[in-house]
């Protein structure tokens, strides 16, 4: 899927490929504050998890990248694991474009929710959020999920779990 971007740059969003997964591992390490994961773990985000993902390339370098999945107990939710945009794929909605290209997915097709997690002063992931329930014209909710001192040792900040939805995908 190709679309283009305010300063038309084209942007093709894609489904992973496990040749991604380097370059993911690269992407991620250029968009802090992200939190890296190994190499290995970017593979299988890129292969396990690939039709839960998406990613975005202009001129074949990778821009943009969202891996998620749906949790075995909710089959009704997809579960944004990380989102990322690159300087040069910023200021055009590509991240909310990503988004809707992730429901409107065969393998999102029973999907009538969206769950991440975010931490209290990551503004730009907040604003994502609830500008893509507002254009699902769903409901957002929140509430503290994993604590700061109990769950990451003091070493990250507390998460909180939004969930998004109901919504419905257009025909």
């Amino acid at each position: 899927m190709t679309s283009e971007g305010s300063n038309t740059t084209a942007i093709n969003l894609r489904t992973p490929v496990k040749d991604d997964g380097y370059r993911l591992h690269q992407l991620v390490a250029e968009c802090p504050p992200l939190d890296p994961n190994s190499i290995y773990c970017n593979l299988l985000q890129c292969s396990h998890f690939a039709e839960t993902g998406v990613a975005a390339e202009i001129d074949g370098d990778l821009v943009g990248f969202i891996s998620g999945y749906i949790p075995p107990q909710q089959p009704e939710t997809v579960f944004v694991w990380q989102v990322a945009v690159h300087e040069k794929g910023r200021g055009q909605g590509l991240a909310k474009r990503m988004l809707k290209a992730i429901v409107a997915r065969d393998a999102c097709k029973d999907v009538t929710h969206m769950e991440t997690t975010i931490t209290e002063d990551n503004e730009a992931s907040w604003a994502l959020f609830r500008s893509f329930a507002r254009d699902m014209g769903a409901e957002l909710t929140f509430h503290e999920h994993f604590e700061k001192e109990t769950h990451f040792g003091g070493k990250h900040d507390s998460e909180f779990l939004l969930r998004i939805g109901p919504f419905t995908k257009p025909a």
